[in-house]
């Protein structure tokens, strides 16, 4: 007599929700989320880890609240930068012009309110307006013309460092008005009664904290309607802890000093509107589908000259206001601001995640980038490490995160 046995297989759990972790626990969660999510949290936990290694490493120099809003006052305008490179970068294109547009804006700053007393007010927009055409003639070329963005890009960067030679008289001019300066070294002002901590900041970084909670919940819950795979539910909750701790310990220390300066307002703003444009906005899913597959976007409609376009278009004017931040910070312009810049925006957005090939990247995953580069040059002079092995640690740094999205993409190919 034989005996029919079926063998009965779990059904597997549906996507959002903790599978049976009978045998693996929390760590087995984390470790199978983090592979599913390399990219995610790749450049996250290595900031993390640079951070506190150079706070150990400078018996906690890193982390004093002087340092901290140093630190966030040191890298604001490459942050700028970053934002706007992002975008260029996941729509397939890349600029080099940014950094001689910086100084060249500045300059333009310079003439308008140092020699002819321009009120700043008018002068940052006529500044902000010129950084918008800068970008869009540029982007003529590369949507309308079809010309690569390197070579437009590198013909942008010598005519803009020529123009800010002429324009300066190859001298550095300054002081700018007191006003726009606190755009860049400025703080929040002190309300309310005396806590022995900024008011102002703890309210704005709880109200961070609140936005934060209510974004992760709601981005979990539209994936789920839409059938799509999310983090197992410790896994989730273990990240929003992290996300609290570190906005709660960031606020603390900013609120413990003069409070949160004026131009980390701005990035603010840019990282939220920014980040909504490119997740929920019409442009922003064509931005990663220009960049991702070209012809596949053309033949669903998209308008990729026009796309292309206002995306350089938009580089221009970030690179402006992060001229206007960079002048204002040094309170003067000079011929030779903005060196470098570009490679700066350039290492924060593939640090950051951006993929060589386009169509990849985060605007948040670019602050993560520059934060990295941003921590590691600070620390590194704490430390004091010379500017010699300083140049040879970053580019260590940049190869490794470009060799790691290569050996990502092989293995999720795999």
């Amino acid at each position: 007599m034989s005996t029919d046995v079926t063998a009965k297989t779990p059904a597997p759990a549906p996507p959002g929700r903790e599978g049976g972790a009978s045998g693996g626990g929390l760590l087995q969660l984390m470790l199978d989320g983090m592979r599913r999510n390399m990219r995610q949290y790749g450049m996250l936990m290595a900031l993390g880890l640079i951070v506190v290694l150079f706070a150990v490493w400078s018996d906690g120099d890193l982390l004093l609240p002087r340092n901290v809003s140093n630190l966030v006052l040191q890298n604001s305008y490459i942050l700028i930068l970053a934002i706007g490179m992002m975008l260029v970068i996941i729509a397939g294109h890349i600029d080099l012009s940014v950094g001689s547009l910086t100084a060249f804006v500045g300059s333009i700053a310079a003439v308008l309110m140092v020699r002819n007393d321009l009120p700043w007010p008018v002068a940052v927009i006529l500044c902000l307006a010129i950084g918008a055409a800068a970008g869009a003639w540029q982007g003529f070329f590369i949507a309308y013309l079809g010309i690569p963005s390197f070579i437009v890009t590198l013909a942008g960067m010598l005519l803009f460092r020529g123009l800010t030679e002429i324009f300066l008289k190859g001298q550095t001019l300054g002081p700018f008005p007191k006003d726009l300066q606190k755009l860049a070294n400025g703080f929040l002002p002190e309300v309310g009664p005396n806590t022995n901590y900024h008011n102002l900041t703890l309210l704005l970084g709880f109200a961070l904290i609140a936005f934060v909670v209510y974004q992760e919940v709601r981005d979990r819950k539209r994936q789920q309607e839409f059938s799509l795979d999310v983090p197992p539910v410790k896994l989730f909750l273990l990240k929003l802890v992290a996300l609290v701790a570190a906005v709660l310990t960031v606020t603390l220390l900013l609120a413990s000093y003069k409070g949160a300066p004026i131009v980390l307002l701005i990035l603010g703003v840019l990282v939220v509107g920014f980040g909504y444009l490119m997740r929920n906005a019409i442009i922003g899913r064509h931005i990663y589908a220009i960049g991702g597959n070209l012809p596949a976007a053309k033949l669903s409609g998209v308008k990729d000259k026009k796309v292309t376009f206002l995306v350089f278009l938009n580089m221009g004017m970030l690179a402006a206001l992060a001229g206007l931040v960079f002048a204002a910070r040094f309170n003067a312009a000079s011929p030779k601001a903005g060196l470098n810049f570009e490679l700066e925006a350039i290492a924060a957005s593939f640090i950051g995640g951006a993929s060589m090939s386009g169509g990849v990247g985060t605007v948040l995953g670019a602050i993560i980038g520059g934060l990295v580069l941003g921590v590691l040059n600070n620390g590194m002079n704490l430390v004091g490490v010379g500017t010699d092995w300083q140049q040879v640690i970053k580019g260590a740094v940049l190869l490794a995160a470009v060799g790691f999205d290569v050996w990502n993409k092989r293995r999720v190919g795999s």
